[in-house]
């Protein structure tokens, strides 16, 4: 087994597994570090976490949310619309005691992420969104298949890190059925037109090998957001934390820490464009 191969094997192994209750719903979440608090809201895939929450944990409060319906959650059939499950895991949030914290989103729930930080701007200190599926194009769909198929989606060297693991086909069914009920149109202008109002530094990582989302429509949330910065992470695919571990840990720790005056690596893994 590669370093790589075993770090993303090993990966969470640090954090505790506690529960929330808000909004009526009972939320699993991961927590682990110390520092300021960064809330991580997962993909469609459910909470996956990846060397890059490790790492993360060396300088944040790392709270990493089961989002209602994933998982071994109870099905959810009362979230209609992405601001309602925004408004949920802002209130998650509150039942935790965040008043003020980071928020990063990954792939669809940087969707989620992007609408709390619409509905509750104060409350956002810095916004990270890996590989957002916010803005898709035309006839996009999630990754599915294999469990070969799905790494050849979602990495950009899928012989290079584990295989996936599948959950229980009851929980993909499950799990699919609100995805499609939430993830909304490819392209939605009201709510690009609201992106244009989110003063919120965020920055935005795509991996120059993303076979889910092109990176180019990074540069559509670059021209939308006032504050937005576009970061391209060489040699991976969608799932950056769990590939480029080191080289996405080290860009969002600058990010979140100088926000619009942070400072861009100028090792060959990273390239502000």
């Amino acid at each position: 087994m590669s370093g790589l191969q075993h770090m993303v094997a090993a990966a969470g192994a640090a954090f505790a597994d506690a529960h929330v209750e808000a909004d009526g719903f009972r939320i699993r979440y991961r927590e682990a570090g110390e520092g300021p608090a960064l809330v991580h809201l997962h993909g469609a895939g459910g909470l996956r976490l990846t060397p890059a929450h490790d790492l993360l944990t060396r300088h944040f409060r790392v709270i990493a949310f089961e989002m209602p319906g994933f998982g071994d959650s109870a099905e959810n059939t009362r979230t209609e619309t992405m601001p309602q499950l925004a408004t949920t895991m802002a209130r998650a949030a509150d039942a935790l005691g965040l008043d003020r914290f980071n928020l990063m989103g990954t792939s669809f729930g940087a969707k989620t992420a992007l609408w709390l930080a619409l509905q509750q701007p104060e409350r956002v200190r810095g916004l990270v969104l890996e590989a957002p599926a916010a803005i898709r194009p035309a006839g996009s769909v999630s990754p599915s298949g294999t469990p070969e198929e799905m790494a050849r989606r979602l990495y950009g060297h899928p012989e290079r890190l584990p295989a996936i693991v599948l959950p229980d086909p009851a929980v993909q069914a499950k799990t699919r059925a609100l995805v499609n009920r939430l993830r909304g149109p490819d392209r939605d202008a009201e709510f690009e037109a609201r992106l244009r109002q989110l003063a919120t530094p965020t920055l935005v990582l795509f991996g120059t090998l993303d076979r889910v989302i092109p990176p180019e429509m990074g540069r559509l949330y670059k021209e939308l957001m006032p504050e937005c910065h576009l970061v391209l992470v060489y040699d991976a695919g969608h799932a950056i934390g769990a590939e480029r571990p080191e080289a996405f840990t080290e860009v969002v720790v600058d990010f979140l820490d100088r926000h619009e005056a942070f400072v861009i690596s100028q090792t060959e893994t990273v390239i502000h464009p």
